[in-house]
């Protein structure tokens, strides 16, 4: 008897959150990973993926993709420059030689598409308001997957927030000593452990509805100082010094300075309506496992 194999599944772009999700997929997935750096090819080996190399910045590199896997999970942040997202619709272009085939598509996009709430609670029924380029390619990016999820497509887009893990803190930020906002200036964040992130991606793949944009943040409302200051006491650190917005003006790179000037709190509703449990529902829950 033939047997069947595992299904196929494409992951473009492999950074930490894809290291992540690998060993949840290979159980169950014969998983292939898009990489443009040569150097990664053996770690994705080791992780279990079939490492494919190409480009999205250079789309005839990409000739391989098309009937590859019918399910895509896109995690390739946009380009430095412009308004539009070039590399997914370079992506977008090519997969789309696999009409019919490919039957599911991830895309892992950002919060910031929102802009700045004045710290008022919001959902994903919010009129986005991107206020940098950084986030005006993600809008263009989640424009081009729904226009393209009408052709038949499942698509999915997660909008994330801080990301961060036991082994992904500010430790460095926090050694430095940068200054945080004073507390009258200061702004919510948002954010989610990488874990609950990687598992978040596998649950939607299996029960995520078509079409749907979710916030995949975790329960916390804090403020960013408030946030490096949970760090600093759990690693034993001095908590950072504030400032005043002006001050921070002249001491921060203008894209620090951009995150300290959009404030929100994100519901996670949807994510709850899917019966998704965190791990990590606070960050304060995963400081505490350390």
């Amino acid at each position: 008897m033939q047997r069947i194999g595992k299904p196929r599944i494409l992951i473009v772009g492999c950074g930490d959150v894809g290291m992540r999700l690998l060993p949840l997929l290979v159980k169950k997935y014969r998983v292939f990973a898009l990489t443009s750096s040569t150097s990664r090819m053996s770690a994705l080996r080791q992780a279990g993926a079939i490492p494919i190399h190409g480009n999205l910045d250079q789309p005839e590199t990409l000739w391989r993709l098309p009937h590859l896997a019918a399910q895509v999970i896109h995690l390739a942040p946009p380009a430095t420059q412009g308004h539009q997202d070039r590399r997914t619709s370079n992506l977008l272009s090519i997969l789309s030689h696999g009409a019919g085939f490919i039957r599911q598509l991830i895309y892992i996009s950002t919060t910031g598409v929102y802009g700045d709430c004045q710290g008022a609670l919001i959902d994903e029924t919010k009129t986005l308001n991107p206020s940098t380029a950084r986030a005006q390619r993600r809008v263009s990016a989640e424009q081009q997957i729904r226009a393209w999820g009408m052709s038949g497509v499942q698509t999915h887009i997660l909008r994330v927030p801080g990301i961060y893990a036991g082994d992904r803190l500010p430790i460095e930020r926090l050694g430095r000593g940068t200054p945080v906002l004073n507390a009258d200036e200061d702004v919510y964040t948002n954010h989610v452990n990488a874990d609950d992130l990687a598992r978040l991606i596998t649950y939607v793949l299996w029960r995520g509805k078509s079409q749907r944009v979710i916030n995949a943040c975790d329960d916390s409302q804090l403020k960013m100082a408030d946030y490096f200051d949970l760090i600093a006491e759990k690693m034993n650190l001095p908590k950072p010094p504030r400032a005043s917005r002006q001050d921070l003006g002249a001491q921060l790179d203008p894209m620090m300075l951009s995150f300290m000037s959009e404030s929100r709190r994100i519901q996670n509703k949807r994510l709850k309506e899917l019966r998704f449990k965190l791990q990590y529902p606070t960050v304060k829950d995963c400081l505490e496992t350390l």
